[in-house]
């Protein structure tokens, strides 16, 4: 009974499961689970079935903080490399929001409430041209419509202590970046690890914003611009691998460039803004590719 009791609260608490009701409370606790709780009782030295019950309960409590805090940490672990790349990437996005007029407080306005490099990009358009919200709103549904269904993946692998309240905090978090992680990691993702994933990489991007929005005050006019298309490179690198390997990408990329240039040289399309251009764009070249290079489904694979 002892072994059966000892193994359920081991295997809980390495899975970061929330213990919330009593497990076995009249079975005695072995002197191995009670030194992992921090108190080094003997057996036989525990109180009746009450004072036992409560011992237990003390010892879960200490037992669910420590995989809180295990959780949180190798989420920090897993999300320096990520806050790095974005260190630098926001760089160029606050010297461009600068070059177009905004001030350094809204750069990083934008940074810290929305977190995502295409949108905030696109966004910048929208507002540099005086768009309307409707336009606003499309532009980044349209950008961002990918992060919907990265969530819906990940919420297969949520532990069962994942509440509303915590699957709205994360989803605020989730980037490519931090979805491929998250994705990859073994067994269920717990809310503390996500929020420690997730916590690094918001800041990296906000204080790269903000760095690179101070720097466009003061650096050269040749330097500013020259770092303010760092931000269009990343988007290039992120494109060309799987474009080499992919004919999809490859067709998809350049009816976006094709489409990209028509309406931004054609006199027949100047009504356009730029905030819509870039819906048209991602919806023509989106549906051609798909048409033309459709994804096949594993059952389709397995009988070829």
């Amino acid at each position: 009974m002892t072994r059966i009791m000892d193994y359920t609260l081991f295997s809980r608490y390495r899975s970061g499961s929330v213990i919330t009701k009593p497990i076995l409370p009249c079975a005695k606790v072995s002197s191995t689970f009670l030194k992992v709780a921090g108190f080094g009782a003997e057996p036989h030295v525990l109180p009746p079935d009450k004072l036992q019950f409560i011992y237990i309960q003390k010892g879960v409590s200490n037992m669910k903080n420590q995989a809180y805090a295990l959780h949180f940490s190798r989420g920090l672990r897993c999300g320096v490399p990520i806050a790095l790349g974005y260190l630098s990437v926001s760089f160029g996005f606050g010297i461009a929001a600068v070059n177009k007029g905004l001030s350094p407080l809204a750069a990083l306005l934008i940074s810290l409430t929305n977190l995502t490099s295409a949108g905030q990009v696109a966004g910048l358009e929208v507002i540099v041209t005086c768009g309307t919200l409707i336009e606003m709103a499309l532009t980044q549904l349209t950008i961002n419509l990918r992060y919907f269904l990265m969530s819906l993946s990940l919420s297969q692998k949520l532990a069962p202590t994942f509440s509303l309240p915590h699957r709205l905090l994360a989803a605020f978090g989730i980037t490519d970046e931090v979805f491929g992680v998250a994705a990859s990691e073994k067994g269920l993702v717990t809310p503390s690890y996500m929020y420690g994933l997730i916590l690094l990489p918001f800041l990296g991007w906000s204080t790269g914003t903000i760095f690179g929005a101070l720097a466009g005050n003061v650096l050269p006019d040749s330097i500013k611009y020259a770092l303010g298309i760092a931000i269009y490179g990343m988007f290039v690198a992120i494109v060309l691998p799987p474009a080499k390997k992919d004919h999809g990408i490859q067709l998809a990329a350049g009816l976006a460039v094709v489409c990209s240039l028509l309406l931004a040289y054609v006199p027949l399309f100047s009504f356009i803004t730029s905030g819509f251009a870039v819906i048209l764009c991602a919806l023509i070249a989106s549906s051609v590719a798909a048409l033309v290079f459709p994804i096949k489904d594993d059952k389709e694979d397995e009988t070829t």
